[in-house]
């Protein structure tokens, strides 16, 4: 069996990705027009503990993810991951060319999880209560004990993770 990333895109057709490490062009992209959401640029996310991918359909740039590889927690933490502009709901509101990008994007965290020799389950915290309810809802994931000042921390881990990685395999 084989990891196959896809996504969808606006015809509801499957559309096959390749996932790499990012490049420092890839991250001089965000600060183009159209903008991203964030600079992946920026000194949070130039962390050199994080592991940095790019997801491409050809070409075309639609995501990137940062990674953190927690093997004393047996966890991979999604530190960040991000649609191009115009498959992000917050920032086009209208149509996304692609779907499925966040749920793509969480699999290769598990993937990573796996590939480290460690269970396959996942962290990652929700930067909005729609993003908390769509977590929970259409991911499985748990709800973490936090403390007050930071942001909702989810856990997904044991059916739920392998419900999310096994849609990739071929």
């Amino acid at each position: 069996m084989q990891f196959r990333p896809f996504v969808y895109d606006a015809m509801n057709r499957q559309v096959p990705v390749a996932i790499e490490p990012m490049t420092p062009q890839d991250a001089a992209l965000t600060d183009r027009e159209p903008l991203w959401q964030t600079s992946w640029a920026s000194e949070y996310l130039a962390n050199e503990d994080y592991e940095k991918y790019a997801a491409r359909v050809g070409d075309e740039l639609i995501a990137l993810a940062a990674y953190e590889i927690l093997p004393t927690t047996l966890v991979v933490h999604i530190v960040y991951m991000e649609a191009q502009p115009e498959s992000n709901p917050t920032l086009d509101g209208g149509t996304p060319k692609y779907r499925g990008i966040g749920r793509l994007l969480i699999a290769y965290g598990i993937k990573l999880s796996i590939d480290s020799g460690l269970t396959g389950d996942v962290v990652l915290e929700a930067k909005t209560t729609s993003l908390a309810k769509h977590y929970e809802e259409d991911f499985g994931a748990v709800l973490l004990p936090t403390f007050q000042s930071s942001a909702p921390r989810y856990l997904i881990a044991d059916e739920a993770a392998k419900r999310i990685f096994f849609t990739y395999l071929d």
